[in-house]
């Protein structure tokens, strides 16, 4: 289940204590200075949820019926959870509790068991153990700790390492981890909590057995992660983010500022479907603030997107690629009223983007389906073929395999956005100005019945793929069918695509 950006032409193979106003606030890098890199504007202001700099302090003293955790005793945390039952509450008192040298000495909760920090209480790893809290056990709150220096190893997670269910982490820090910070399972929630300089991920939301359902990130700060660098280090894995969801099956992501991660901000992957990303700040991210992949029925509303992409668009700028690398990438994804969610589309409306590396890109690989080599999510289908050995010549050519084989980019609502671009700003002079919906021209594998201009006939032309009543501030272009059909906003509104309908275009602010 890996990804890279899809070149076009590319061959085969509650939370109102932590909100805080946009305006005038100050954010937390992973820098040692924590100045912040990204600073808020006035336009489009929305609440971010800045809680790295100010974490909510846990309780002074031990809650009635809790066990006393001592940081002077290594490894006490382990004892006492195995020593106690379930749905026993433990207290970490201040200091830093440390994990006996073992690499596996994680804590293995159990069903109901509840963690909370007093001010002060650090749970450290000491750059030894692997994952601070594993095991299977549902239903385990952690609260008002902080979690750091733990070596998880790749695609792996310090935090409910094996993805259990029911999970609550609520005014945590969870910091300078290698891995993924967390992980997550069924119906967790992840709340007001400061998810900062992780190695690769803030959040890996993968379960390797059965679907996540019932996600709910809400009210956190997700900043710095990928210290990594791991898309350098395994050039195109789409190992990254500040927050990777697979195979998600409803998720509320809502109220979170996630800024000045290295690479992508968010970015689901694989079968994921019926998502409401809503009310997000998501700023200065290097990649894209959101791709949507090989997905199902989103709602994208009311985010406040801004300088996102300027550090991977500007390289592909500067290797004269003329792909639409956008801030906001809808790949292979679209809504579909046969999988069941709270929408049958993918609506994006209500957002302000502002300054980022071009603005939304609606794609689709022709030669990436179900059994084609050119399938980066190698051994994964679509959600409407339960059989993928079916998906093969020549029943593939025909009805409704033809179509049920192909993730398609369909059914896309775009509505009531305003996007600004002041190139002054962003430091460009071309390819940072563009919205797109486009693909490539099919060629493999030698069986596909996807070749030629199939595909980029149909995400243009009959997919149902829509821009109308947005406001556009700036010298905006448009591209359609493929990067060489480069359009002023007449030509998008004509007939010949008829798109944007409704909307207005302004040079600048007070035109």
């Amino acid at each position: 289940m890996t990804m890279k950006w899809r070149h076009w032409a590319w061959p085969a193979a509650p939370l109102a204590l932590v909100l805080l106003a946009a305006t005038g606030c100050e954010g937390t890098s992973g820098s040692p200075s924590a100045e912040p890199t990204a600073q808020p504007s006035t336009s489009g202001a929305r609440p971010v949820a800045r809680v790295c700099a100010k974490p909510a302090a846990g309780p002074a003293k031990a809650p009635k019926g809790a066990v006393t955790v001592d940081p002077a005793k290594v490894g006490d945390l382990t004892a006492k959870t195995k020593s106690n039952p379930p749905k026993t509450t433990f207290w970490l008192r201040p200091g830093k509790h440390r994990l006996d040298p073992d690499r596996y000495s994680q804590v293995i909760p159990k069903k109901g068991n509840r963690y909370l920090g007093a001010p002060g209480a650090v749970f450290d790893g000491g750059k030894t153990n692997q994952y601070a809290f594993g095991g299977k056990a549902a239903d385990v709150t952690i609260r008002h700790l902080t979690v750091q220096r733990f070596v998880a190893p790749p695609d792996e997670g310090v935090v409910n390492h094996d993805s259990a269910d029911g999970w609550l982490i609520e005014h945590a820090t969870i910091q300078k981890n290698s891995g993924a910070g967390l992980m997550a399972g069924a119906r967790q929630r992840v709340r007001a909590s400061c998810l900062r300089d992780n190695g690769q991920y803030g959040m890996n939301a993968y379960k390797a057995k059965g679907r996540i359902t019932g996600l709910v990130v809400e009210g956190n700060e997700i900043v710095g992660n990928n210290t990594g660098d791991w898309e350098r280090r395994r050039k195109g894995c789409g190992c990254t983010g500040a927050i990777k969801f697979w195979a998600v099956n409803g998720a509320d992501v809502r109220g979170n500022w996630v800024h000045d991660n290295r690479g992508t901000g968010l970015w689901a992957d694989t079968n994921n479907n019926d998502f409401r990303i809503e009310n997000n700040v998501l700023e200065a991210n290097d990649g894209a603030a959101l791709i949507y992949e090989t997905s199902y029925n989103a709602v994208i509303r009311k985010n406040t997107i801004r300088r996102n992409n300027w550090v991977e668009g500007r390289k592909y700028a500067d290797r004269d690629d003329n792909f639409p690398y956008a801030t906001v990438y809808l790949s292979e994804s679209g809504g579909e009223p046969r999988v069941k969610a709270r929408t049958d589309k993918i609506e994006v409306s209500g957002n302000v983007l502002e300054n980022n590396w071009s603005g939304i890109t609606l794609w689709e690989n022709a030669d990436r389906f179900c059994n084609s080599p050119a399938n980066t999510s190698s051994g994964d289908c679509t959600l409407l073929v339960r059989d993928t050995d079916r998906c093969a010549k020549p029943a593939i050519s025909k009805a409704p395999l033809y179509a049920d084989c192909r993730w398609k980019t369909q059914r896309v609502d775009i509505h009531g956005n305003r996007f600004v671009l002041d190139k002054s700003v962003v430091e460009c002079t071309v390819m940072c100005d563009r919205m797109a919906v486009l693909a490539n021209y099919g060629t493999y594998p030698d069986w596909s019945p996807y070749q030629g201009e199939r595909v980029a006939e149909a995400i243009t032309r009959k997919q149902h793929n829509r821009w109308h009543d947005n406001v556009y501030v700036g010298p905006w272009k448009f591209v359609a069918h493929d990067p060489s059909r480069v359009l002023d906003s007449g030509q998008w509104q004509g007939p010949s695509y008829r798109q944007d309908k409704g909307s207005t275009f302004r040079a600048r602010e007070g035109d």
